[in-house]
């Protein structure tokens, strides 16, 4: 079911959307500049079959084609939220969409709150692990072979490589 509906929305974008490597979802208070980026096309997500319309205010609800440093994206500009009334699956079906479209990378950026006292508002933060305390879950239902398996190796889902990464370019650019 939710492979179908993905294979429809694929078709819908797969000839604005040429051949991207990695998906970048932008988050609150960064979805409002896609300045790094050099935009080739943009689809509203409400003209996208299936998918979600985000009601948060300061989402743009976009799909954006481009490249940056040469390699080709997709960007999201908005997401879904459980607490905007969405399921599971209505949550993660753009994650669907960019598997189907060949999508091997996920960055996924958001504003968040912490336990930490030493983190301050502003403060950068490189997740490497998280627990599941909404409840839900996008693998609930009939597993379909076509989008992995029932229960997918979740001990590397944060790859170590990529975030060895952002902290080398954090470094760099003098970010802790």
């Amino acid at each position: 079911m939710i492979y179908s509906r993905a294979l429809k929305a694929a078709e819908f974008v797969e000839d604005i959307f040429a051949e991207a490597e990695t998906g970048i979802f932008l988050g609150t208070g960064l979805g409002g500049s896609v300045d790094f980026m050099r935009v080739i096309e943009s689809v509203p997500y409400s003209e996208i079959p299936h998918f979600p319309i985000s009601t948060v205010e300061s989402h743009a609800g976009e799909m954006i084609f481009g490249e940056i440093s040469g390699k080709k994206v997709i960007v999201m500009k908005g997401r879904f939220h459980l607490y905007e009334g969405y399921t599971a699956d209505q949550v993660s079906f753009p994650v669907r969409l960019m598997q189907v479209l060949g999508v091997k990378n996920l960055i996924v950026t958001n504003s968040s709150g912490g336990l930490n006292l030493s983190f301050k508002p502003g403060d950068l933060m490189v997740i490497e692990d998280h627990i599941n305390l909404t409840g839900e879950n996008p693998l609930v239902g009939v597993n379909d072979e076509n989008l992995g398996p029932r229960f997918p190796d979740m001990s590397r889902t944060y790859d170590k490589g990529l975030r060895d990464l952002v902290f080398a370019a954090g470094e760099e650019l003098g970010i802790e």
